[in-house]
């Protein structure tokens, strides 16, 4: 019987190429690289839609979108069954990775874009990989899971939203909102307004320039860190994690800091409206934009750069 057995088996593998094995020789096994290339005018807009793998788009003083890219799959025919399809116009080009019929195992697509350095990136998304962008001026949204985000040398807009991935942005000019969970954010924004949100996971930011545009901050299960080189209007809370606040030698402020079970420390000179173990409020120096401060199970510092 074993002999019967043994070589009808390899008869039906060595017919079978492309037969699903799930990921033996691992979800890359079969790639395939992909060129294409399309003016656009500058002032135009991108849009990615991406399954699976990573992104990177950076700008260059070219009015031509580049892009370089490696399809992958665990087998040869679901790489076949893998699209790109795009959709170009002479003030947009939208792309999308079409996915295998197939979705046992792992499969998708890795993209390096060159775009004019002006221009709208309206959507772009992904999962299961990073994305980074730099060089950009325009409005920028961009959205994953399962991966980080990496931002550098934005002037514009910019929203990031991703879970299970660390968010760095830097030398960014412009209206920034950035979300994750179960992720750490860090920012070096010069200025416009702030946001930024994440749980089981620190936020760490840095304001260079003055602004009057607000800054939000939440956070649950990690400390908030902000360094803001002029005082701007606070909103910062968390949750079993500690804020500290840096601020100019010079700086005025009106404070309002409250934290259950835990401190409050103050390198600055404060009149004072209230004053006890777990609450601080008055005004720093000859006053300015509220530093409004909560938290729980928590310290909070006000600290002199």
């Amino acid at each position: 019987m074993r002999a019967i057995i043994v070589p009808l088996l390899a008869v039906f593998l060595a017919g079978c190429d492309d037969f699903d094995l799930g990921s033996i020789g691992g979800s890359d096994r079969y790639r395939e690289d992909f060129h294409y290339s399309y003016p656009l005018s500058s002032g135009g807009s991108l849009r990615l839609e991406n399954f699976n793998g990573s992104v990177e788009i950076s700008g260059w003083d070219k009015n031509t979108v580049d892009i370089d890219g490696t399809k992958y799959a665990n087998t040869s025919y679901r790489l076949k069954e893998i699209k790109i399809d795009i959709v170009p116009s002479a003030s947009s080009i939208s792309i999308r990775t079409l996915p295998p019929l197939d979705h046992r195992g792992n499969a998708g697509a890795r993209y390096t874009i060159h775009v004019p350095k002006r221009i709208e990136l309206s959507n772009i998304s992904s999962s299961n990989g990073p994305i980074r962008v730099e060089s950009i001026e325009g409005l920028t949204h961009m959205r994953t899971s399962n991966g980080g985000v990496h931002v550098t040398g934005l002037v514009g807009t910019l929203e990031v939203q991703t879970s299970n991935g660390t968010v760095e942005v830097s030398d960014v000019t412009g209206d920034t909102t950035l979300r994750s969970t179960n992720g750490t954010i860090r920012a070096d924004v010069r200025k416009g307004r702030f946001g930024a949100s994440t749980s089981n996971g620190s936020i760490n930011v840095r304001l260079k320039e003055p602004d009057s545009s607000p800054v939000r901050l939440d956070t649950s299960n990690g400390h908030i860190d902000l360094t803001m080189d002029a005082v701007r209007e606070v909103k910062a809370t968390s949750s079993n994690s500690s804020i500290t606040v840096h601020l100019p030698a010079s700086a005025g402020a009106t404070l309002d800091a409250h934290t259950s079970n835990s401190s409050i420390q103050c390198d600055f000179d404060i009149s004072t409206h209230e004053f006890s173990k777990h609450r601080l409020s008055g005004t720093i120096g000859k006053g300015g934009p509220l530093l409004d401060l909560g938290t729980s199970n928590g310290s909070i510092k006000l600290l002199k750069m």
